[in-house]
């Protein structure tokens, strides 16, 4: 699994129209939501900066999702061109591998026992 990250700044007043094109059934859904090893985004809003926004594309291997670049073209050029009229900035912040022996998973809370009491 790789995930792409991507850094948005937005022109004022834009932040509506972004989330709904990468809300479901957005642009960006619809652009690669039948690619083959696509499985969904991510979309972060700063705290302290809402003009400012974050988006992780998760696919399976970085090869399917340029496979679908390339068969999308035309398609993920209009909505390029799109995103450019409401953004300040767009900046690819990489290419990333889950780790899974580095991820952190919470325990589960002390006194909550998964087992019932016996009758």
């Amino acid at each position: 699994m790789v995930e792409i990250v991507w850094e948005f700044i937005l022109k004022e007043g834009s932040q509506g129209r972004f989330e709904l094109a990468y809300g479901p059934g957005g642009m960006w859904s619809k652009l690669f939501g039948k690619s083959q090893g696509f499985r969904g985004t991510t979309v972060l809003r700063d705290a302290n900066n809402p003009q400012r926004y974050l988006t992780i594309d998760l696919w399976d291997s970085e090869v399917q999702r340029n496979q679908a670049l390339v068969e999308r073209q035309a398609e993920y050029d209009e909505v390029a061109t799109a995103f450019e009229e409401w953004t300040e900035s767009k900046t690819e912040i990489g290419t990333f591998s889950v780790l899974a022996q580095a991820t952190v998973r919470p325990h589960a809370k002390a006194g909550k026992s998964k087992k019932r009491g016996r009758r």
